[in-house]
């Protein structure tokens, strides 16, 4: 079988064509990278009139903080029920999506919109729902025993996070399953019932492993997503609270390189995050990828 290639008649043009991505990857990806990561080696006096090269001691500092370690395991939570729930709750809904005939459009519509939203705006919108003195969640809940104040309370901080942030990208997962979904052949189904398999049997055994490839792709969305792409929201409803009980370690960067004005840290905080998520990523291509069926 002969592969087709496209040949350019001029050589200078596939240069020219790659040219804007590989200006918008220098310059917002591999330049700001550089940068954290020769700031990670070097300490800003107080004034910053003066910086030394101090080698790894900003790393070795931060590993003996256990506030950072603390973030380090808020980090671990959040990301871990993010990614379950925001994907466990989309499957459900685009296998409900496929079940419904009539207004499947509009029903589908309706789920994307949430993906609109920014994340700012989208913590706003759960703060205020959960706010302990106006709040209607709140309220509803003080109405069944349940004394919710996400303002002193730990727990009640971090669930209300995880909602939000879960919430936020539902509507993503949502639209990946579902054309997961749509392309599944009906006669392999059809050929289960026949055999006498169930619903939820030919779900697990038959759907589920050809949608493996989307899930993949979506697990390592999330999880990126959860570390990296949810600092607007832990801003708008928490901001680290309480006590730091929800500041994970991409609101740990802000806090200590603009907030505390402490650069060495915050710049060795992201290198070691950048680290975390590409070598989570490489796990996960690495050995998860190979329950994958494609």
């Amino acid at each position: 079988m002969q592969t087709k290639r496209t040949v350019f008649p001029n050589k200078l043009l596939p240069y020219l064509l790659i040219a804007p991505q590989m200006v918008v990857t220098i310059v917002f990806f591999l330049w700001p990278a550089g940068t954290a990561f020769w700031q990670s080696f070097l300490r800003n006096d107080a004034f910053g009139f003066k910086t030394t090269f101090v080698w790894f001691a900003n790393y070795r500092k931060l590993f003996a903080d256990p506030i950072y370690i603390s973030a380090f395991g808020n980090t671990i939570v959040f990301a871990v029920l993010v990614t379950f729930l925001s994907l466990s709750i989309s499957l459900l809904l685009a296998v409900a999506a496929m079940r419904v005939m009539r207004g499947s459009r509009i029903y589908s519509t309706l789920l994307v919109w949430p993906y609109a939203v920014a994340p700012a705006i989208a913590g706003i919108l759960w703060w205020f729902m959960f706010n302990p003195s106006i709040g209607i969640v709140a309220y509803m809940l003080r109405a069944i025993g349940v004394n919710w104040n996400h303002l002193v309370n730990a727990t009640d901080a971090m669930t209300l996070i995880v909602i939000a942030a879960t919430w936020k990208q539902i509507s993503y997962n949502f639209l990946f399953f579902l054309a997961g979904l749509q392309s599944v052949p009906r006669s392999l189904q059809e050929a289960g019932a026949i055999d006498g398999a169930g619903p939820v049997k030919r779900f697990w055994t038959i759907v589920f492993p050809l949608i493996s490839p989307t899930t993949f792709y979506l697990m390592v969305i999330n999880i990126v997503y959860a570390m990296f792409d949810t600092f607007g929201i832990i801003h708008a409803t928490t901001q680290g609270g309480p006590a730091r009980a929800t500041e994970i370690l991409v609101y740990k960067v802000y806090f200590d390189g603009f907030i505390g004005l402490n650069l060495g840290s915050s710049a060795a905080q992201s290198v070691i995050l950048m680290l975390i998520v590409i070598g989570l990523t490489a796990v996960q291509f690495r050995f998860i990828e190979r329950r994958v069926q494609y």
